[in-house]
């Protein structure tokens, strides 16, 4: 039991990363100035002039996932480079953390959910956060029981304990969605545990609290392998296509810097394209150095239960219906006082260019 328990606390503490990507509204700081852009122009040693200029890019990330493969095999089969971005990546550890890198000009970049660009600009923000291409469609938690349940239906859940995520992060609020759809009210007909924190649910689950559980990967994974729990369904096949993550910039950046967001977006799509074309086992093997604590095979298992759940978009196009989609989502829970015009904060022509 034991060995257990350590087993879904490793795979917990690789999860915290994931699941603060999910976090709620949080207050970020003002705008104030964006970093200046770095150029830096190499020397070509063989005599044949100069190398294409680079350009510096920080990338702060919100999470650091295997939810976010494409990205990652961009950056792995040097499709940024290709492109004169000298990208360093940075991982946030939560949307607030991200967005307000991204506001004090720390990052020119940001990777989060989308929700976050929707309250800092509700906040007054006057240099807003725009969206200018979106990479995942579906929610990436699974839900996960006590037993196999080959023919499970939600209604399954009435009368039952679900450790959950906190009140108005996307994971919790996505999944109350879904209850709601099926007709089961969050607040009556299911008792929904709120009080451990995210990155330990899965250890929880694996000491015996609650019926079910909302899990992200690899924490799924991994009480399955220890035969602790079983994923029974995918919060993101049931919740439909939402607009869970996107890339985004101050609009001032945008304005300044659009060659570096055209060849940026460029990069991701290449990465898109590859994920496309190639099976999990390919994308996993391209994208295992970034994910030096997990085995391969897990990083495999991982990748095959989003790629068959139709996770990632052929295109980045942020389209208005899914902006939308998560802003009812959003007013659903509570958590929106007005809502944002798609115009002002989504930009679809970076996509569209990298598209074609």
């Amino acid at each position: 039991m034991k060995k257990r328990v350590y087993a879904i606390l490793l795979a917990a503490v690789m999860t915290v990363v994931s699941l603060t990507a999910c976090s709620g509204k949080n207050e970020t700081e003002k705008a104030v100035k964006s970093t200046a852009e770095e150029t830096n122009t190499q020397e070509d040693t063989s005599g044949e002039g100069m190398l294409p200029a680079t350009t510096k890019v920080v990338l702060n990330e919100v999470a650091h996932s295997i939810f976010y493969a494409p990205m990652y095999v961009a950056i792995e089969e040097g499709y940024f480079a290709e492109e004169g971005i000298d990208l360093e990546l940075v991982t946030g550890f939560g949307a607030d953390k991200t967005m307000t890198a991204v506001i004090s000009g720390s990052a020119d970049i940001g990777f989060m959910g989308s929700e976050a660009s929707i309250y800092t600009y509700n906040e007054g923000a006057n240099d807003y956060v725009v969206n200018f291409a979106q990479l995942t469609q579906r929610a990436g938690n699974f839900l996960v029981a006590r037993e196999n349940m080959t023919d499970f239906k939600w209604e399954d859940l009435k009368g039952k304990d679900v450790l959950g995520g906190r009140k108005g992060g996307m994971p919790e609020m996505v999944f109350e969605y879904i209850l709601k759809q099926n007709n089961i009210d969050p607040q009556k007909d299911v008792k929904i545990d709120q009080s451990i924190d995210f990155g330990s649910t899965a250890a929880a689950f694996s000491g015996g609290q609650g019926d079910f559980s909302v899990e992200f990967e690899p924490s799924a994974t991994a009480l399955e392998k220890e035969k602790d729990g079983y994923v029974v369904a995918s919060l993101g096949t049931d919740s439909g296509y939402v607009p869970y993550t996107a890339f985004s910039a101050k609009k001032s950046y945008i304005k300044d810097n659009p060659e570096v967001i055209q060849g940026f977006t460029n990069a991701l799509q290449k990465g898109m394209d590859y994920v496309q074309s190639h099976k999990p086992d390919e994308i996993a093997s391209v994208i295992e150095p970034q994910f030096k604590e997990t085995d391969l095979d897990t990083i495999t298992t991982i990748v095959t239960r989003y790629y068959e759940q139709d996770t990632w978009k052929e295109d980045l196009v942020f389209e208005k219906e899914s902006f939308e989609l998560l802003q009812d989502i959003l007013e659903e829970a509570g958590e929106l006082t007005k809502r944002a015009p798609y115009e002002d904060l989504v930009t679809v022509e970076f996509a569209q260019t990298a598209s074609k």
